[in-house]
């Protein structure tokens, strides 16, 4: 069971690209990010209500943390995954996340002194390489032109913001609970996520609410946010970090079939290539000492 839920998370984050990708036109990114939240919050409310009430004091203490990681990894993260869907695609969107494990190791090294291996700096040379090829389309004049699809850097952004933010959670308040710490940072999220709506809402056209938008929004907080929140948790639980954090590389897999089948993406050579280097670097870089240390603990 736990290897299935892990399996539905990776399903559920690749569908929320796919879904943002698709509806694009529809909805706006930032309203996008904000109505998704907004209803995810009102969903667990009844459940963080207690819990933020009892930890109140702790919430207090360490409000400026709270207010960076509802910032940075629920706010920004999502936001600019959004924003860059407007102008790439889901294929690329959801492959550049298989950079994300090369990313932490190479924050752990240049600022927490977090020394890799040969093999590691290899592989993350190879991501990198992959990365570079899903950007440029394997098009060396994109790359000496500097001309990047805007979409392409916003998502890399994203992606830079979510490894900087995975490394951060080793200092998060130690006395809040996981669905406590996640409620406040959505708390956060939504609060400066308003603003920015209303702003867009102003200046973008009209949204035409109808049952495709409701559904939308309606998937994008439960699925992605709620579920996928507790199915992760209960898999690290039951099987480890270790373990679990191999299954963020389905992503690009899932991925990849989604925008096929559902968004009519065509895949070309460069895809490929870029995926072949990522996993690849991945290998190198991660899977290979995490798959050693698993055997040797049992």
């Amino acid at each position: 069971m736990a290897y299935l839920l892990l399996v539905l998370t990776t399903l559920f984050w690749s569908g929320n690209f796919v879904l943002a990708r698709a509806m694009h036109t529809d909805i706006p990114p930032i309203t996008m990010a904000f109505s998704r939240w907004t209803l995810a919050l009102l969903l667990i409310l009844p459940w963080l209500l207690p819990r933020l009430y009892k930890k109140r004091a702790v919430i207090r203490a360490n409000i400026g943390k709270l207010i960076f990681y509802g910032v940075v990894g629920v706010a920004g993260f999502n936001t600019q995954i959004y924003i860059g869907v407007q102008d790439t695609t889901a294929t690329n969107a959801v492959l550049m996340q298989s950079i994300i494990p090369i990313l932490i190791l190479v924050i752990g090294a240049l600022f927490l002194g977090e020394r890799g291996s040969r093999k590691q700096w290899l592989g993350i040379l190879l991501s990198f390489s992959g990365v570079a090829v899903l950007i440029s389309k394997a098009d060396l004049a994109v790359l000496t032109g500097l001309q990047f699809n805007q979409g392409d850097l916003w998502i890399a952004g994203a992606v830079m913001v979510w490894a900087v933010y995975s490394v951060a959670l080793r200092w998060k308040p130690k006395e809040l609970d996981v669905f406590t710490f996640f409620g406040t940072t959505v708390i956060v999220a939504v609060i400066f996520l308003a603003p920015l709506c209303f702003w867009e809402m102003r200046t973008a056209q009209p949204i035409e609410l109808n049952a495709t938008v409701g559904a939308t929004v309606l998937y994008l907080a439960i699925f992605p946010s709620i579920l996928a929140y507790i199915f992760w948790n209960k898999g690290v639980e039951e099987l480890g970090a270790a373990v679990a954090g191999l299954a963020i590389h389905l992503m690009p897999v899932f991925g990849l079939l989604l925008s096929t089948i559902f968004l009519g993406e065509q895949l070309y050579s460069f895809h490929l290539w870029g995926v072949v280097l990522i996993f690849a670097g991945i290998y190198f870089a991660v899977i290979a000492d995490t798959l050693k240390r698993i055997k040797l603990q049992t």
